[in-house]
């Protein structure tokens, strides 16, 4: 592409910069502060012996220099080598290589990161052709159908952890096209915490269980993580969207995911246009909230894995839409920011998306291990016609991903698996190995050769065959960011100035949770220097939070552009679903409760295409009004309200008498009025709220059921999903107007 940045008379590091969190990746070179030789950093050896006892080189400050394993001393660990600013990573890197390939590496058997995920079987259905644009197979013939295997996953979490933890959710796809297997694996989230593939590994040991304690497990609420962020800018965009509630979804069906990266679709000429992908829910976009998630944590570690299987096993079949930002190279010259780095993305109301396709999940796995724990995605897997960028998180994730599947499923003959081999032919020279289930037949296994068609095996095909952008690449090669990638806060202001008052409100709440569990205080005020150059009230209300006096602002290396639009694509809440369908009501039923307001309510939320499940006093169920007998699905201390996204007590007066002695039952009235659920309730149950402490509170967002006609309309009201002003009443630091902006 055109754009070309200025010439920078010093390289652009990337060097953590001084304990007081200068910023990085700066506008300007910027040299790293020496560290005090009294300063207290730990490391992993002791003295200066390293564990074959050599002696390890020591800088001038008293600091041992980083090495390669191999001892090379290292000169920059903040960039991969890259052929100019903006071009291509090298596969000469051998430190990238070095530290991927040992990151890679470093769990048996579960993945490294993304250890605990679901997957489903599906279809991808094109409707509408990119022929103009790309010369891939599938998006040629609008109404075909190409099969489709979706993983969803947490990324800090093991594989023992909750569903809830907040975090990215993968969200990776495999489309099994005519021309070979297409993954594009991505997140729930547009965006990143990193612009080099090379600071993944520091990333994620971060984040991940501190080394010498082992915990906290699936959390970033801990000093580590907080300390890498801190004095890492450019990840601050992506902390906006990790402390909002894109991070605790209500279920895997309601988010979107993204490819993150710019992508190129290349035609049949050879042309390339820029891209960027968007899965779009058809159940609308919902989350939970915080004390929500972490309860549903303890009643329902699974709670995710169990919505998705229900909901697909119940014929209620996820979908998504896919969406394609296309855009040339004079918007990519005219953009404020790079369309190259990760940690942006292109705001909806200047690229629109188009809808291209969709995705549907209709079948469950048949085997958890043989499918979803064996699958093997490859950011690398493009048929002919979709190609990558120069992104540099991009092509390091290209270089990563096959290292990673040879260790974690044995061998170089993983595609033989039958989740992950293509559905179309194939035909190639690649023999033996670790669990090969077939090799190529004939005399031959090179080429060229001579021994004709019928022995001689595959040949190449120029036409057909994949082939790259033919980009020119122009520069000296360097270890460097480029000045394009230097602005770290602009982008993350507009997602928060995006946001709804309730989304800033926990934004807020989610960023003083976890630096709460920070205990170093200057990791906690070197966060919040940051946050003053996104939103001054943000930076006011964490620091109130925290008990800190509010610190002066980071040094940005390039001053955030404060008049960016907001985006209203970017709040959850303006793009929720205008219905109940496929949601779950929680109906808390006791004997003696009316059988024609419980009828009633079946039916409307059957009129809803909703679903429902009966609490009860015990698992074997109640007796109504006229003598029937209803079975329960959860007794009451099994089935909490946190797993509903409404409820209703349905009750007799006999049976809130029973029920207002029991601590879940008062749980289950007391959680759904704090987390601003919809809640019916049949006047027998106002006994129960009154022992719950709530019964002066009750507001329109609680809705009587005097007779059966009410039922109706209380399900209608369900389609809001949430009574979000009731928040304003429950919460200790909540402020009547929200956050206000700066």
């Amino acid at each position: 592409m055109a754009k070309t940045p200025p010439k920078p008379n010093t390289k652009s590091s990337t060097k953590p910069a001084d304990i007081a969190g200068a910023d990085i990746g700066g506008e300007t070179a910027k040299k790293a502060t020496p560290v005090p030789a009294d300063a207290d950093i730990a490391y992993a050896f002791d003295g200066p012996q390293g564990a074959g006892g050599e002696t390890h080189q020591i800088a001038g400050n008293g600091v041992a220099t980083m090495t390669t394993q191999q001892g090379i001393p290292v000169a920059d660990d903040q960039n991969s080598l890259k052929q100019g600013a903006r071009g291509p990573s090298l596969l000469e890197d051998f430190h990238f290589r070095e530290k991927m390939f040992h990151f890679d590496h470093e769990r048996i058997p579960e993945r490294v990161v993304h250890a605990r995920g679901y997957g489903a079987h599906g279809f991808f259905e094109l409707t509408d052709s990119l022929s103009d644009v790309t010369r891939a197979d599938v998006f040629q013939r609008v109404g075909e159908r190409t099969p489709a295997f979706v993983r969803f996953s947490t990324v800090a979490g093991s594989k023992g952890s909750a569903d809830l933890a907040r975090d990215v959710r993968g969200f990776a796809v495999k489309i099994y096209t005519q021309e070979g297997n297409w993954d594009l694996v991505g997140n729930n989230i547009p965006v990143f915490f990193i612009q080099d593939a090379i600071k993944f590994p520091d990333l994620i040991h971060s984040a991940k269980p501190e080394p010498d304690r082992a915990f906290p497990q699936a959390q970033t609420a801990h000093d580590n993580f907080w300390d890498f962020i801190s004095l890492t800018p450019e990840s601050f965009h992506m902390v906006m969207w990790t402390m909002s509630d894109r991070a605790i979804p209500r279920s895997l069906r309601t988010m979107e995911g993204f490819g993150v990266h710019t992508f190129r679709l290349v035609d049949a000429q050879g042309k390339s246009t820029f891209v960027k992908f968007h899965w779009k829910p058809k159940q609308g976009l919902q989350s939970v909230v915080w004390n929500e998630a972490v309860k549903i944590n303890g009643a329902d570690p699974d709670f995710h894995r169990r919505d998705l299987w229900d909901a697909i096993s119940a014929g209620d079949f996820p979908e998504w839409e896919l969406g394609v930002q296309l855009f040339d190279d004079a918007f990519a010259d005219s953009f404020d920011f790079d369309v190259l780095d990760a940690t942006k993305l292109i705001p909806e109301e200047l690229v629109p998306v188009r809808i291209v396709g969709r995705l549907v999940l209709d079948r469950v796995v048949d085997n958890f291990f043989a499918e979803t724990e064996q699958v093997a995605f490859c950011t690398q897997n493009v048929p002919p016609g979709i190609d990558f960028s120069n992104d540099p998180l991009l092509q390091g994730r290209n270089f990563s991903y096959l290292d990673t599947q040879l260790k974690r499923l044995g061998g170089p003959n993983f595609t033989h698996i039958p989740i992950n081999a293509p559905k179309c032919p194939m035909a190639h020279f690649q023999q033996d190995g670790h669990m090969a289930m077939h090799n190529p037949k004939g005399r031959a296994n090179y080429e060229p050769n001579s021994w004709g068609a019928t022995q001689g095996g595959p040949r190449e095909d120029p036409a057909r065959g994949f082939t790259s952008f033919a980009e020119v690449a122009d520069g000296p090669k360097q270890r460097v960011r480029s000045e394009t990638f230097a602005d770290h806060y602009s982008q993350a202001r507009q997602f928060f100035v995006s946001q709804t008052p309730v989304e800033q409100k926990h934004i807020g709440d989610a960023l003083v949770f976890e630096l709460s569990k920070v205990e170093r205080p200057d990791i906690r005020s070197r966060t919040v220097s940051h946050l003053v150059n996104i939103d001054a009230g943000l930076a006011a209300t964490v620091a109130d939070g925290l008990g800190l006096a509010v610190p002066d602002a980071a040094v940005a290396a390039r001053p955030p552009i404060t008049d960016l639009p907001a985006s209203e694509k970017l709040s959850i809440l303006k793009n929720g679903p205008d219905s109940f369908k496929g949601r779950k009501l929680g109906i808390l039923l006791s004997d003696g409760a009316d059988v024609a307001v419980f009828k009633a309510l079946l039916k409307a939320v059957e009129a809803e295409d909703a679903v429902y499940e009966v609490i009860a006093p015990r698992i074997s169920g109640v007796t109504l009004s006229d003598g029937t007998t209803v079975a329960a699905k959860q007794k009451v201390d099994g089935g909490p309200s946190v797993l509903f996204d409404a409820v209703a007590i349905v009750v007799s007066a006999q049976g809130a008498d029973l029920l207002s002695m029991d601590a879940a039952a008062k749980d289950f009235v007391t959680d759904a009025f704090a987390h601003c659920k919809f809640i019916a309730f049949t006047p027998e149950a106002e006994p129960l709220f009154a022992k719950a402490g709530i019964a002066g509170d009750l507001d329109e967002a609680c809705m009587p059921l005097e007779n059966a006609k009410d039922t109706a309309a209380f399900v209608q009201a369900c389609r809001a999903l949430r009574h979000w002003p009731r928040e304003m009443k429950v919460d200790l630091d909540a402020k009547p107007a929200g956050l206000q902006r700066s």
